[in-house]
């Protein structure tokens, strides 16, 4: 039979244990709440820079010219990379072919 005095050192032990769980728990809580919150706050917007829904206005202002440009390939143009059209003709149909005569021994 274990005596009194291993009895509280084990009660002291899974008191320190628990303790120290909950200590964790807390601090993992706290870490959450943190990261959440700075999730949720509103980007800082520096004076000068420019704003993002007007830049992407103003860059689809010309669709006429882009729809023109569409068939355009300026790397192409330039010489640095083949056309992506194909411009070479499709082979021939060759004729079918007639069996080999039979080899004479």
């Amino acid at each position: 039979m274990p005596t009194a005095n291993e009895q509280l050192s084990a009660m002291q032990r899974v008191r320190v244990g628990m303790t120290g769980l909950a200590v964790v728990l807390v601090l993992i809580l706290l870490a959450s709440a943190l990261v959440s919150s700075a999730r949720n706050d509103a980007p800082v917007v520096a004076v000068g820079v420019p704003n993002v829904d007007t830049v992407a206005n103003m860059t689809g202002a010309d669709n006429l010219a882009s729809v023109a440009d569409a068939g355009r390939e300026p790397l192409a143009e330039l010489g640095i990379a083949p056309a992506a059209t194909n411009s070479i003709a499709p082979p021939a149909q060759l004729a079918p072919m007639e069996p080999a005569p039979p080899l004479q021994p």
